[in-house]
């Protein structure tokens, strides 16, 4: 517990200041209230005793002033909280994101984007509320106990003793409540995670959902969903409720029992042992004590799921990416070439089986490589190794003739482009996203990427032309306009190695051909790295490879693997007999 809260108030940093005054400023509020039932008692005397008209006005100026101090208090107290609170989240989602930004894909596959995403938000908000009732609840309800309870001591002498016989009651209660409500909660933010993870992929395969008419049932998915997060948060809820009743009963049970013996004592001592002034006073007090008890139930129900939400931000902070720099990084990829020396590879270290194995390949710098193979045959487990997004679990990388362990990762990756299978535009203009290649391209350089991959002609069709917006994810673009744009956006980075995974699928065989033209006629020296299910898109590569479950079957040229190779004669053939079947 000490390391998380030392963790997490590591996110305060310029609010240090609101947080601190804001406790102190809870202080003069709490003194003030506490001093005016006081004073009121001291006014009833007054009364009593047929005071002149003047004191009663000094007294009521008096108690105007008090209230106005305890108001200005609080009113300062909750703008510091405020402050305090809410830059406490915003740092703490600064801190998360940037955390974020530094994981590699294992990191990332370990926790889930949908779970990443409740913690930056779910879980962040009830951490800052958490905050706000600490650095003010938390501080006024145990100082109202203690002052009210000292007060009443010494207004009513034994009586007081009252207020305090329920406290054991009320914590053993509220010890029950917080142990059987603690799993809960726990097990609620999981299905949280869940319950985003189906909303994001509902989402983003919206298209897919309406084409095949199943909104029916992704409702009815969603549906089960939130009803098993509701399910779980009303019985967590129904436990925590106990806590509010049995405050209540112990309230109006302990008043009953001051008023009755109090009342008596008047009665009987004639005022002597307890007199009315004191006697009003002792029930403000009574009540100042049992709602503060009230309020500390209340903050530690709220730190209850707090502390769930607290533990699941601090696994993001102290998640160290598995991916990290060596002591003395190189700055400089000599060349593009690429040579796998026994490499094995497998996604977890729990996983069963190798996701690669045994694999020996060299690839000369500004060579064209194709890779095929069917699907789950690892293609691009092996280029995501080459810009070290993983690393191998046996054997060694090489590029440009060193270990890629050795580079400094943002020198490696800038070396390396690839453009993945799954296409990514983020919403902004073309120009800025093709500058995610290169922020400082020149719009002339812009231009001379899109001509080679042949998206020039699309863009300046648009009637924005490269200032066009494009919607979040590239809605608003066909899958081979995205594709183009991709690929433009990978050349502006100047790369040794240029990785293409499959990044040509949508589209057409002419345009594939003329931006393989366009690679061996502009960026001859750069390595050329195509991942494909056509062969048209890799059969004048200077050498295909085929892998099958993780392995190099076979590697040579279009007309050896042709001559050798069975997988390779039957893609060839499958793919011929149905461009026959299409001519016909």
């Amino acid at each position: 517990m000490f390391s998380m809260l030392k963790k997490l108030s590591g996110s305060v940093r310029e609010y240090k200041k609101a947080s601190i005054l804001t406790p102190f400023l809870m202080i003069g509020e709490v003194v003030m209230e506490c001093l005016i039932p006081f004073v009121i008692a001291e006014l009833v005397n007054q009364i009593k005793a047929e005071c002149e008209f003047p004191v009663i006005l000094r007294y009521g100026l008096v108690l105007l002033v008090m209230a106005c101090i305890s108001l200005m208090f609080g009113a300062l107290a909750g703008v510091t909280g405020s402050k305090a609170s809410c830059g406490f989240a915003k740092n703490l989602r600064h801190d998360m994101y940037y955390r974020i930004q530094e994981y590699s894909f294992e990191n990332i596959d370990r926790f889930s984007a949908s779970s990443l995403v409740t913690r930056l938000t779910t879980d962040v908000a009830n951490v800052q509320m958490a905050y706000m009732m600490l650095i003010r609840i938390a501080i006024r309800s145990p100082l109202m106990f203690v002052f009210a309870i000292i007060m009443s001591f010494i207004m009513g002498g034994r009586l007081a003793l009252m207020f305090v016989v329920v406290v054991p009651i009320l914590g053993f209660g509220l010890a029950v409540v917080v142990k059987k409500a603690m799993p809960m909660f726990r097990r609620v933010f999981r299905k949280y995670d869940n319950l985003n993870s189906s909303i994001q992929e509902n989402v983003k395969g919206m298209r897919v959902v309406k084409s095949y008419v199943r909104e029916e049932y992704e409702k009815g998915k969603f549906e089960k969903a939130a009803e098993d997060v509701c399910k779980d948060f009303t019985k967590a809820e129904r436990i925590v409720a106990f806590n509010s009743p049995l405050m209540q009963f112990c309230l109006y049970i302990d008043m009953i029992a001051v008023l009755s013996f109090g009342s008596y004592l008047i009665i009987t001592s004639q005022g002597l042992a307890l007199d009315v002034g004191q006697f009003s006073a002792m029930l403000t007090y009574g009540f100042m004590i049992l709602s503060s008890l009230m309020m500390l139930s209340m903050i530690f129900v709220m730190l209850t799921m707090a502390s769930e939400s607290a533990e699941r931000i601090v696994e993001v902070l102290e998640e160290n990416s598995t991916l990290t720099n060596p002591e003395q990084p190189v700055y400089e990829v000599k060349d593009g070439s690429v040579r796998f020396e026994n490499v094995s590879f497998k996604y977890s270290q729990k996983a069963e089986r190798f996701a690669l194995s045994d694999i020996n390949l060299q690839i000369a710098s500004g060579e064209t490589i194709g890779i095929l193979g069917g699907t789950g045959s690892s293609k691009t487990s092996l280029i995501q190794l080459i810009s070290r997004l993983y690393d191998v679990t046996e054997g060694t990388v090489f590029v440009g003739g060193r270990d890629v362990k050795e580079y400094d990762l943002e020198t490696l990756r800038n070396q390396v482009a690839v453009v993945l299978q799954k296409n990514v535009l983020f919403s902004g203009t073309i120009k800025e996203n093709l500058r995610w290649g290169n922020p400082d391209a020149t719009d002339e350089e812009i231009k001379e990427a899109c001509r080679l991959a042949q998206a020039d002609e699309f863009i300046s069709s648009f009637p924005d032309g490269y200032d066009t917006y494009i919607e979040q994810g590239g809605a608003n673009v066909s899958g081979g306009q995205k594709q183009r744009l991709c690929i433009a956006r990978a050349l502006l980075k100047k790369p040794k190695i240029l990785i293409l995974d499959d990044s040509t699928s949508a589209v057409d065989t002419r345009t594939d051909a003329l931006i393989r033209k366009a690679f061996r006629e502009f960026i001859p020296e750069t390595t050329k790295i195509i991942i494909a299910q056509r062969l048209s898109s890799v059969q004048d590569a200077d050498k295909i490879v085929v892998m099958d479950k993780g392995r190099i079957l076979a590697a040579g040229t279009h007309e050896e693997l042709l001559a050798t190779n069975e997988i390779y004669q039957e893609v060839y053939t499958s793919q011929n007999k149905g461009g026959d079947d299409d001519a016909e």
